[in-house]
């Protein structure tokens, strides 16, 4: 179960920014949730950064340090015949901005070529054997895209090696800046530029700008590609993003780029959004990188021929389901990992090593992981060499970087930021590693943050129209720092429960209220739905326009949901403690006390049991939860039963199934009630 913060805007600044806004009260809502609470607060809102600044449309480019040498070097390099090399990254936004970059000074009649590193033998950023190879090649101009800023010796080799180099990128800097003829980062502690959080495609946008004199050609011709790159690298959609985000999903539906548009056609996007850019775009263009070479679909976006940039599309579509299936593989490898051993998901951070997994994909598992546990997850692998490499990814409130800073002596390489990071050690430093990231959440975190989902409203049944939901449009486009409306349905009552593609998807038919209402759960499996017709259900879900034989209806997406009468804070509370009891820290005796199960709460955790045969842990604790029965005490009898052999429980996945049998179990031989009651008798420490 995930934490709900669900937010209770003032009903009058919904009336007012409504009254004289001219939104709708459910828009109007959304943005009171946010702190938008007056006119002049939410009429900023279309044209604000972040930190609150204002922002209007997109400012001059050369405000960037360096964008005016940048610029003046390449176009010089492009009117002299100078070969010039763009140097992109291998992940989406180091892809769109090598296609843009490189197209635009083909267009200039520049000598132009292209390199991407390839992942697993060259790696991230700027690589000495491939500046090497360039020179042999005898390129004369390096300009790189979203990489670079941290190529401090890579700087140093071009110089020698005779070539200009021009860097551009959006990550931090370091404290030493590498030595090129022009370094463009908005980051930069110099910069004095307005907005600061462009992605590499925003930034190498704006050096197209910078040559051009002004945006109009840049945005026409290449804002599809760099909208695409600003939602997929997760950065601040606010201020300057929006517009290009904005301005590139409205070229996006007619796009000129062949590949571009043969894309979207095998993808099967009808309509183009910013969630359509980071669920269905952004992750095929990642799978070439991932699986194979990310120049296959740098080629498709290169590619000027219809038919052959359906053929690369398709390929890279089955990248992408390759992807898929190895993910799939990698989860699968882990579970029977934790079904083996279940005391990996009652650490404060869920610590996986294996082999042979792709380091491409291992990251995309962190983070399923992380969403389905809630926790912090680091996932390590080798490929039976010398090294192993691992990523992270860790809710808000726990710093993935800082983590990674502790174990920095048996680390040989890390990187990352508060949410994700990556790092490499010597296999002969795993437990090692391992350890040492267990005792720093341990000492900086003795409450472990949890997941926390949050919601803009709570949505009346009345409120669920057409009109109102349509003008959520208006919000967009959605992503970091301004997500996608997020609304609760407290008390709706499941009426039907429908498979949707064989099964693989699930429909919901909800009474809410004296409405009637489709919730749809994509991904989730109908026999795995724990839930059954009847039961009280609170949701959090994203409404959505339906269209269908000419008749426009709202459906809800559901994004997470639980059954109605738990109290969520005494919920983390009590699994705290259950963990906490599970990794044999010292609990005081009047918690143990309330942990222990007498034998008539125990016998209706087991009737509940043996009503469902199987069920959820979840359903089976709705049923018994009350005053004196909280979540610990509940797996405390989970445990006993477990051991006892009366049930068998899949902690991966949290079901449980009763076993049959006609023997009586003696609740004496139960370790975990043993072990609590003598924790409980013993004498009191001095």
């Amino acid at each position: 179960m995930k934490k709900w913060t669900i937010k209770n805007p003032d009903p009058q600044v919904i009336r007012t920014l409504s009254q004289y806004g001219g939104l709708t009260p459910l828009c109007a809502g959304v943005l009171a949730a946010r702190g938008y609470d007056t006119m002049e607060k939410a009429a900023g809102f279309f044209n604000q950064g972040p930190d609150g600044e204002e922002i209007t449309a997109l400012s001059d480019p050369m405000l960037i340090k360096d964008m005016r040498e940048a610029a003046e070097i390449l176009l010089k390099a492009v009117e002299d015949g100078r070969k010039i090399c763009v140097y992109g990254d291998y992940d989406c936004d180091g892809v769109t901005a090598t296609a843009l970059l490189y197209t635009y000074l083909q267009f200039q009649g520049g000598d132009v070529v292209y390199h991407i590193n390839d992942r697993d033998s060259e790696g991230y950023g700027m690589f000495s054997g491939a500046v090497r190879k360039l020179a042999d090649d005898g390129v004369q101009v390096i300009v790189t895209v979203d990489n670079g800023i941290s190529a401090i010796k890579e700087a140093e080799l071009a110089a020698e090696l005779g070539m200009e180099l021009i860097i551009t990128d959006h990550h931090q800097p370091g404290e030493e800046l590498p030595k090129a003829a022009a370094v463009v980062d908005p980051h930069r502690k110099d910069d004095v530029s307005p907005f600061k959080y462009l992605c590499g495609c925003g930034v190498a946008l704006k050096l197209i700008a910078a040559m051009e004199g002004d945006y109009s050609m840049a945005m026409e011709q290449f804002s599809d590609l760099a909208a695409i790159a600003t939602v997929a690298d997760v950065v601040s959609l606010t201020g300057e993003n929006r517009e290009i985000v904005r301005t590139g999903m409205r070229y996006l539906k007619n796009t000129e780029n062949p590949g571009l548009k043969a894309l979207i056609e095998a993808a099967g996007i009808k309509n183009i959004s910013s969630t359509a850019i980071a669920f269905y775009i952004a992750p095929r263009i990642n799978a070439a990188g991932r699986m194979d070479t990310a120049l296959k679909a740098l080629e498709l976006f290169l590619c000027d021929d219809p038919e052959e940039a359906r053929e690369l599309a398709k390929e890279v579509n089955d990248l992408n389901v390759q992807r898929q299936a190895q993910e799939n593989e990698i989860l699968e490898n882990i579970k029977n990992m934790i079904l083996k051993d279940p005391s990996m998901l009652h650490q404060r951070v869920l610590f996986v090593y294996g082999h042979g997994w792709s380091h491409g994909i291992i990251g995309i598992v962190a983070s399923k992981l992380e969403e389905r546990f809630g926790k912090p997850v680091f996932i390590l692998s080798d490929d039976g060499e010398e090294f192993a490499k691992g990523s992270a990814r860790a809710p808000e409130g726990f710093s993935v970087y800082e983590a990674l800073a502790a174990c920095a002596d048996v680390l040989t390489k890390f990187g990352g930021h508060k949410g994700a990071g990556g790092f490499s050690l010597l296999k002969e430093n795993v437990q090692a590693f391992g350890d040492a990231l267990q005792k720093h959440a341990a000492e900086n975190y003795p409450v472990m943050p949890v997941m926390t989902l949050n919601a803009d409203k709570v949505i009346t049944p009345e409120e669920l129209t057409v009109d109102n939901v349509s003008s959520l449009s208006i919000l967009e486009p959605c992503g970091t720092d301004n997500p996608s409306p997020c609304f609760a349905m407290l008390s709706a009552v499941i009426e039907n429960i429908i498979p949707l593609s064989d099964g693989k998807h699930t429909k919901l038919s909800l009474k809410y209220g004296n409405s009637s209402v489709t919730g749809l759960l994509f991904g989730t499996e109908t026999a795995s739905f724990p839930y059954r017709a009847g039961d009280v259900l609170n949701l959090l879900v994203s409404p959505e326009i339906n269209e269908f034989n000419g008749r426009t209806s709202v459906n809800v997406r559901i994004l997470d949901y639980r059954i109605n009468g738990i109290n969520q804070q005494k919920y983390f509370n009590a699994k705290e403690t259950y963990e906490s009891f599970k990794r044999g820290e010292n609990i005081a005796p009047a918690v143990l006390k309330r942990m222990l199960p007498d034998r008539g709460e125990l016998g209706n955790v087991y009737r509940q049991i043996a009503a469902k045969q199987k069920a959820s842990f979840d359903v089976i604790f709705g049923a018994v939860c009350s005053d004196s029965m909280n979540y610990c005490k509940f797996r405390i009898a989970l445990d006993a039963f477990s051991e006892l052999g009366l049930i068998k429980t899949d902690i991966y996945s949290e079901i449980i199934e009763i076993i049959p049998t006609n023997q009586k179990a003696d609740l004496e031989n139960s370790a975990i009630l043993s072990r609590l009651k003598r924790l409980i008798s013993a004498p009191a420490a001095v």
